[in-house]
């Protein structure tokens, strides 16, 4: 599975909406809007991501947003 669906699909587990989705210089950005521990849990997650993916830097950062209705992958 690739990296942003499988972020969806550990995001729709935690209770969590925003989205995952690919920047121009081949990074992921991902929105994570939820309840501080499931939050957590998702900047967990997103350290290892899936089997088989390449981890190289996670900056995880609190932001003054709207949360989006459900998790989307763009």
């Amino acid at each position: 599975m690739f990296f942003r669906a499988s972020a969806r699909h550990q995001a729709l587990a935690l209770g969590i909406q925003g989205y995952a989705r690919n920047l121009p210089d081949g990074r992921v950005e991902v929105l994570a809007c939820g309840t501080a521990a499931a939050v957590d849990a998702m900047c967990e997650w997103l350290h290892a991501g899936p089997p088989q993916a390449e981890v190289s830097a996670v900056d995880c950062a609190a932001i003054e947003t709207a949360a989006p209705n459900g998790f989307s992958v763009a």
